[in-house]
């Protein structure tokens, strides 16, 4: 402990209140038990602290036995972004297929039950659903995480799911506010800027944030980029402007508001980690979020940062005080309503004779990724088919999570063409998957196509060839060859490919 906080332990509380840090490991360590029980906040959950749904409810309950409902963040989306199904995909469609679908009560009944999911496992806080209107087609980052280009579709849909979560007992978070959608960078690696006026921002990206504070949403998550007429040359993040006066005067949010996570190189790289969570909270922010890749030092160093900054009187004490109120608050609310939802959870399975409510084997999520299948052309049964696909590097915000038609198709049914191959190496991997697929239905298998030139490249000398061959995008369906079969998933979660299986009527192993 530093010579400050053994000075001042009220202020390194406040300061523990407003921390969800990660830890690297499957089980909880001593730090975060004992952190816990002296006022720690909460913690954020990522893929490397899952193994499996018993470990998960073992370790949560750990966390809550240390301290009275502490924060239990994961950023649990659905469809491309998840955590708990890290390993295999999620059993829930993402919101493009909720969107493309447009069915609010299933938007609402799918959240839910990924809300059910969620509470049985011990987490308390979902770092979902995203908001954003997705106006740029080549957006790296958001994409298929949003219900669409549409203030009004995404709005309602947005609704939808906050409900659906929070009546499950899980508070949710909004985010990207004011909205990503429009960037075409990724502030995972830079800081990105949104170059419209505040007047575009009112018509195009807020709509979805207010329908969800009136839908009650309990946390809303700012994001790492500029808007130069609101935050000048800020982050939005660390923008007081945006928080302060947009998000809490304007719009008049009374809940809590998540930093993404700090590691981010949008505020990262430009201030450290440490400064950001100062500026973070000088700005508004209630609850920091650091990233996966923290760990116990990186937690004392941001503690540390927030008590001098206090001590050195950047940060007002009254603004770190309404901060831990505010997570006080959040937690008491976790806490009634984990209660409330078990009764109800309790009261409905008696009454469907004791099935389980968490949906954990993924029924709806299967019904409504068979509903978001679009075909366009005809579909005719396939002959020992052949699936090929073109495969884009990971998204920092997924992950390399499996994904694609492999699980569904005999073994030595699947090849594998990189995104990332030499245009001149093109032709001869073309040339061997159609050797490969003489006499055989071919199945050519993309994710946003429309951004990976040799994704496209190849399913046009693919098609030259094969006329005849179906192609399946699991991605944004922006671009669409001629002349073929064409199927669309809107995503690519486990729940996504199982659908697009059964539609084409894959064999399986």
């Amino acid at each position: 402990m530093t010579r400050e906080l053994a000075a001042d332990p009220a202020l390194g509380r406040l300061a523990d209140a407003v921390l969800i840090p990660p830890f690297p490991d499957d089980e909880a360590p001593a730090w975060i038990l004992a952190a816990l029980a002296g006022g720690l906040g909460g913690v954020t959950l990522y893929g490397a602290n899952v193994r499996n749904r018993e470990q998960l409810t073992r370790l949560t309950a750990s966390l809550r036995g240390a301290a009275p409902e502490p924060v239990i963040a994961i950023d649990e989306e659905g469809g491309d972004v998840t955590r708990i199904s890290h390993d295999k995909g999620s059993d829930y469609p993402g919101n493009a297929a909720l969107g493309a679908i447009d069915d609010v009560t299933l938007t609402r009944s799918v959240y839910a039950a990924l809300g059910a999911d969620l509470a049985a496992l011990g987490v308390n806080l979902d770092l979902a659903p995203a908001v954003d209107v997705n106006t740029a087609a080549d957006n790296p980052v958001i994409g298929t995480r949003a219900f669409g280009a549409d203030p009004a579709l995404v709005a309602r849909h947005a609704a939808a799911a906050v409900a659906g979560l929070q009546s499950a007992g899980v508070a949710a978070c909004a985010k990207h506010f004011p909205g990503h959608g429009s960037t075409t960078l990724d502030t995972h690696l830079a800081l990105a800027t949104v170059d419209a006026p505040l007047s575009v921002l009112r018509q195009r990206d807020l709509p979805p944030f207010e329908a969800a504070i009136a839908a009650g949403v309990r946390t809303i998550m700012p994001s790492h980029l500029r808007v130069p007429e609101l935050t000048g040359d800020l982050p939005a993040s660390l923008s007081a402007r945006a928080l302060t006066g947009l998000l809490r005067g304007d719009l008049g949010f009374t809940g809590v508001i998540v930093s993404d996570g700090l590691e981010m190189r949008a505020v990262s790289e430009p201030y450290g980690i440490p400064e950001a969570a100062v500026q973070a909270v000088i700005a508004g922010t209630d609850l920091l979020c650091l990233g996966r890749e923290q760990d116990h030092a990186d937690f004392l160093a941001v503690r540390t940062a927030l008590v001098m900054a206090v001590q050195e009187g950047r940060l007002p004490a009254e603004r770190l005080e309404d901060a831990a109120a505010r997570v006080a608050e959040l937690r008491a609310w976790m806490a009634a309503a984990r209660t409330d939802a078990a009764a109800g959870a309790g009261v409905a399975a008696l009454a469907s004779g004791g099935a389980s409510l968490a949906a954990a084997d993924g029924a709806i999520g299967l019904a409504a990724a068979r509903r978001a299948i679009t075909v366009h052309g005809q579909l005719r049964a396939v002959r020992e088919p052949l699936v090929v696909q073109l495969v884009p590097p990971s998204n920092l915000a997924a992950g390399a999570i499996p994904w694609g038609l492999a699980a569904f198709v005999p073994t030595g049914s699947y090849r594998e063409i990189s995104t990332a191959t030499p245009e001149a190496d093109l032709p001869d991997e073309v040339s061997a998957a159609l050797a490969a697929a003489d006499g055989r239905s071919l199945i050519i298998v993309v994710r946003d196509a429309h951004r990976y030139p040799v994704a496209s490249r190849a399913v046009r000398l693919m098609l030259a060839q094969r006329p005849d061959a179906i192609v399946v995008e699991m991605g944004l369906p922006v671009w669409r060859p001629d002349a073929a079969t064409y199927v669309a998933s809107y995503g690519a979660a486990l729940s996504n490919g199982r659908a697009a299986a059964e539609a084409l009527g894959l064999p399986g192993r």
